[in-house]
């Protein structure tokens, strides 16, 4: 939830990896259904419909089983061979040679292949006390078969059953997995209860994923697919390329030789948790980040590019690191920031990667909060900051003592960039005395800005783009609808104009210029993660490097279209609207998709959680709600103090927009978001519990007093900031209570979904504990996803897979799109 603490590193991408490789589901239906046997019967099969009938109808037409006539009364008992024999049926399985192993089944029995089929694959266990061929299966029963024969797996949702006591030990487990998976509904289960066939059918119909299977369907684990090979960085010298790579689902390390990828070099062999960011600190050695669970305590370590040398340079406990800086011109050194003597703050040390001797280069008096060097390593500008008015210090050699040159207060912004390539001036970006910030020249000896090199009437700037060989700036961007750039570099804008020709309907994100002029750069859309080029300045050509999501088929995904609308106050708004592919745009299931921060935006360009819902139906849209950022200081300040309030209200007047132009269905729509998403899909269900059929609240804050009095310590600076632009616990009491959904749990009546990570050092796992146990003690049935090795959140691959396909599960039962 809101900045993430290592969105400060310099000079390294450290971010959430999402973890790769296509997992397994539990049959893929497609394939199943291609396969199966030719169908019997199908005529008489579409009689079956009467109680429940309709899931044995699919299940005959569809191919997975056949069709016969003990089938067509839905309402029978459901006998143990009979379900064998269905089971068989539809994971088509061949019937082992012997037909032996249970005295009361032999090899005439007509279930016999089907029965030991299965007893082969130890979906039924099992021999001297027989298989009672005839006897009625119990619930208890089909829940272990479909367990065991689909291999579901605990996916971390914590239910339980009201009369869970009476589940035989045996099946208890199995039992659970049929209401994590969506499979069984209600609070009872009645373990001992007979089958019917109707109910064996909608049971087998939902293992297999039918509720939510399209033929045509993208399979869920395409989107959420990582790169093969992602996150290419050029050694200094340019001789090596680095990058990540999944290996078992979790991302590490790699290295080769350019032009030589058949023998790259695996540096990291992590295997709990994927690897979180790298930059080359030399040309024959790397660092790298990762933390443990997600607690997002992270530690630096440096490997040689021959994977040999490895050391933790910050093996603290309950410490998080910060890289500020790779020290070039001393190539034994970086320096890292850590809060290892005072959990609030970061002190600066320099390490040395050899022996891994640590010394303090900066003690933080209290109030710092950020730190930065010149181009020569040496550090000489700190922030300090209470939460409310920041401070620029500077200082013109390391051995000087920091002096305050100006101030900044709540909604100001002048955020240092680099120095100029003299080392006397900064790059910066400032909003002091104007709305939107501009990218400013400042001159810290006389204590004024000097130039304004770009400023946009619209929007911020957001950035810029620096030459490592001249140590300029090349161009500014800002985001408007897309991302766009002003160049100050007139034969980089050559070079980007040239590439925007021969990839046309490609966006293009630039690297940083090397000293010969070359750069990588990335060819993206909405619908492709991205194309890695290098590009050669001498020559003009362009290098593929990798596709990074080639698997996906751009034809069958759906356009995120910019959109505008005003706000019931008249304040205009600007999001993004994804509406599935195909689907006439009228009375569509919608989901309003909140992104986190609050103080961040939403971009253009691939999705996958966008492109997921889209493929299934959804229209989806994204609102750049007050407060988001981006937007100038106005827009950002128009968000304090109005959590559940004007914010909430941007995103239901979103919802209004398009229901009033006849493209939503009032009655399907949905709400999810992440973090500050996860707390605006809480408060939509609470505050506004006629515009929602459905909640999806993921990592999210119920509870807005328990989530200020448990930020990270590190974030201690920045309580008072919090106070302004949420609220303060004492003085606004009164309002925090009215805008905390756990205050309000009775005014919900949506059903609502809730996902944890149990190491959430943001949003603490309390905060969704609370908002369930509210809701059970009003007897409402919440799923509540709970990862034990998770964070703020889910990093790894078969986590995030679990949430999704129950997210697919439970919006489908819910808006039926």
């Amino acid at each position: 939830m809101f900045k993430h603490p290592l969105q400060s590193m310099r000079k390294i991408s450290i971010g959430i990896l999402l973890s790769a490789l296509i997992a397994t589901s539990y049959l893929p239906a497609a394939q199943a259904a291609s396969a199966a046997p030719e169908v019997q019967n199908q005529a008489q099969a579409t009689s079956l419909v009467n109680d429940g009938g309709q899931y044995m109808r699919a299940l005959i037409t569809q191919g997975y089983i056949q069709y016969t006539e003990d089938l067509q009364d839905s309402t029978a008992p459901m006998t143990r061979a009979q379900a064998a024999v269905l089971l068989q049926q539809a994971l088509q399985l061949k019937a082992p040679e012997a037909l032996t192993g249970f005295p009361d089944v032999t090899s005439e029995n007509a279930a016999a292949p089907a029965i030991y089929a299965l007893r082969a694959q130890g979906i039924v266990q099992g021999g001297d006390t027989g298989y009672q061929p005839d006897a009625a299966l119990t619930r208890e029963q089909l829940a272990s078969l479909l367990s065991r024969a689909f291999q579901l797996n605990d996916n971390g949702i914590q239910t339980s059953y009201a009369d869970g006591q009476a589940i035989s030990a045996a099946h208890a487990a199995d039992a659970l997995k049929l209401k994590q998976h969506f499979i069984w509904d209600g609070q009872n289960f009645a373990p001992q209860t007979v089958v019917t066939k109707a109910e064996f059918a909608r049971a087998l119909y939902m293992t297999l994923g039918l509720d939510v299977a399209t033929p045509w369907a993208i399979p869920l684990e395409d989107f959420f697919r990582e790169s093969d090979q992602q996150g290419f960085q050029l050694s200094p010298e340019g001789k090596h390329m680095a990058f990540v790579q999944p290996v078992n689902n979790r991302l590490n390390l790699f290295v080769m030789e350019v032009g030589q990828e058949k023998d790259a070099v695996q540096l990291t062999h992590e295997t709990e948790r994927s690897i979180q960011g790298f930059a080359w600190v030399s040309n024959d050695r790397l660092i790298y980040a990762k933390d443990t669970g997600g607690d997002e305590n992270y530690h630096l370590l440096v490997v040689g590019i021959d994977g040999k040398g490895q050391r933790d340079l910050t093996p603290y406990e309950n410490t998080t690191s910060q890289l500020i800086d790779l020290l070039p011109e001393v190539p034994d050194q970086v320096l890292i920031g850590m809060n290892k003597r005072d959990p609030r703050i970061f002190d600066v040390y320099r390490v040395n990667m050899d022996t891994g001797e640590t010394v303090l280069a900066a003690e933080n008096p209290g109030n710092i909060t950020g730190w930065m060097t010149d181009n020569n390593g040496k550090l000489r500008i700190a922030i300090s900051s209470d939460g409310n008015i920041s401070s620029l210090l500077y200082r013109e050699k390391e051995e000087d003592a920091f002096k305050p040159l100006l101030e900044t207060r709540l909604g100001e912004t002048f955020a240092p960039l680099m120095f100029t390539n003299d080392n006397k001036n900064l790059y910066a970006m400032s909003n002091l005395g104007a709305d939107k910030a501009a990218l400013v020249e400042f001159d810290p000896s006389a204590n004024k800005v000097v130039k304004t090199v770009f400023s946009h009437p619209d929007v911020d700037v957001s950035g810029a783009v620096s030459s490592r060989a001249t140590k300029t700036l090349v161009a500014a961007l800002y985001i408007t609808d897309k991302i766009h750039y002003t160049f100050f570099d007139s034969k980089l804008e050559e070079a980007y104009n040239k590439i925007r020709k021969e990839l046309p309907g490609k966006e293009i994100a630039l690297g940083s210029p090397d000293e010969k002029g070359n750069f990588r750069f990335q060819a993206y859309n909405d619908k492709n993660k991205g194309v890695d080029y290098t590009y050669n300045a001498e020559t003009g050509e362009l290098e593929k490097i990798a596709e990074l999501s080639y698997w996906l088929d751009e034809s069958k995904l759906a356009d995120m279209k910019p959109v505008t609308f005003k706000g019931r106050d008249g304040l205009t708004l600007h999001g993004y609207l994804t509406l599935p592919k195909g689907k006439e745009a009228k009375d569509l299931p919608l989901v309003v998709n909140p992104h986190g921060g609050p103080w961040a935006r939403d971009m253009w360009g691939y999705n996958p959680e966008v492109q997921f819902l889209a493929s299934r139906g959804y229209a989806v849209l994204q609102v750049n709600f007050r407060g988001s950022t981006g937007y100038g200081k106005d827009f950002l300040n128009a968000g304090n103090k109005e959590w559940g309030k004007a914010m909430q209200n941007d995103l239901t007047d979103g919802v209004e927009w398009l229901v009033d132009q006849g493209i939503v269905d009032a009655d399907r729509v949905a709400i999810y978001g992440a973090s500050y998403g996860g707390y605006a899909a809480l408060a939509g269900l609470t505050f506004t519990p006629d515009v929602y059929a459905a909640g999806v609240s993921y990592v999210g804050p119920s509870n807005l007093f328990t989530l200020l009095e448990s930020l990270p310590p590190y974030w201690e600076s920045e309580r008072e900031l919090f106070h302004e632009r949420m609220g303060d616990p004492v003085k606004d009491k009164e309002m925090l209570e009215a805008i905390s959904p756990l205050f309000h749990v009775d005014q919900i009546k949506a059903p609502l979904f809730v996902a944890q990570g149990a190491n959430d050092p943001r949003v603490k796992q309390a905060e969704s504990d609370q908002i369930v146990q509210a809701l059970k003690e009003r007897g409402v049935d919440v799923p509540y996803m709970l990862k034990k090795d998770e964070g703020h959140g889910f990093l790894n691959l078969e986590n995030q897979l679990d949430f999704y396909r129950a997210l697919e599960k439970f919006l489908d039962r819910h808006l039926h799109p």
